[in-house]
């Protein structure tokens, strides 16, 4: 068990280096954004502990994939796999819970230790074994892909509206409108194919400008019931609802454009310091948009003529 962790350490280090980053200074500023990104949410939201458990949940159920814990369990067997996958739960979960108690989130941090432990002892598929049907036509795929890996997301933020609504919390019907956004910015993390994007008979401009209003279009779709039913039911918070919509839809943006600005590539440690500093201190996109507007154009020309 200690040898695993001592190789995931080091692969965590060489992915720092490759970046030119020293891994002490690259963990050390991991380490400050995170601070820094849980201090910010408790100081603008009331429902920043369930956020902050719901993306530690995010992190360990990620780790759950079957091929990923059949292969630990042909390593290690079935007892030491699932030993060793509790303590790396546990391990991943830490961070969050110590942020938790010191803002005196204590059932969010006690919820977010527990919870990790069945996670480790489960497994999941990270496809469905059957079509799924999606409201969206075969052009955007990464809606038609995103939707199938993660429409279990939408009815539970349809859920949050509907108990916001009943306990009269608009705070909590917000984190319902913000997860439909974040489920949707997980969408453009991983970059397609060459060929996928060669295949445009479209230059740089035209390509990202399409891309940004299908993406528009199509998270209008699943945010449209939470907007109109807090509107409905807050008619006094509908500016501020407003002004979440249009955040969120200008991070989307970011995202699509920051996804080819590092085209071909992944989205790595620069675009993630940047858009983290967004988080902090969203005025930053009306720079950052055209900045890497700019970028993702200087990548594509390469595909795109």
């Amino acid at each position: 068990m200690k040898d695993y962790f001592l190789l995931q350490g080091k692969m965590v280090c060489r992915k720092l280096s490759d970046f030119g980053l020293n891994p002490l200074v690259g963990s050390l500023i991991a380490l400050t954004g995170f601070v820094l990104l849980s201090e910010y949410a408790f100081y603008k939201t009331t429902f920043a502990g369930y956020l902050i458990l719901l993306i530690s949940q995010g992190a360990v159920v990620s780790l759950s994939e079957k091929r990923r814990t059949d292969f630990l369990k042909m390593l290690y067997g079935d007892t030491r796999a699932k030993r060793l996958r509790v303590a790396e739960n546990l391990i991943i979960c830490l961070p969050f819970v110590l942020v938790l108690i010191v803002y005196k989130a204590h059932l969010e941090a006690a919820l977010s230790a527990l919870l990790s432990v069945p996670a480790a002892l489960g497994s999941f598929r990270a496809s469905v074994p059957f079509t799924l049907p999606t409201p969206f036509y075969k052009r955007p795929f990464e809606f038609i892909v995103g939707f199938r890996n993660t429409f279990y997301v939408f009815p539970v933020a349809y859920l949050l509206t509907i108990i916001a609504v009943s306990v009269d919390n608009f705070n909590l019907g917000i984190f319902s409108l913000v997860l439909v956004f974040l489920t949707v910015f997980s969408y453009y993390q991983k970059p397609e194919q060459a060929y996928y994007v060669w295949m445009h008979s479209a230059k740089p401009g035209p390509f990202l400008f399409g891309k940004m209003k299908t993406a528009l279009t199509f998270t209008t779709l699943p945010a449209l019931p939470v907007a109109l039913t807090l509107v409905a039911v807050f008619p006094e918070n509908a500016s501020s609802m407003l002004i979440v919509t249009l955040i969120g839809f200008a991070f989307l943006i970011l995202f699509i454009l920051a996804k080819y600005a590092a085209y071909p590539a992944e989205m790595n440690l620069p675009e993630g310091i940047l858009i983290a500093l967004c988080f902090i201190f969203p005025p930053l996109l009306l720079g950052l948009i055209p900045f890497f507007y700019r970028k993702a154009v200087n990548k594509l020309t390469f595909l795109l003529q």
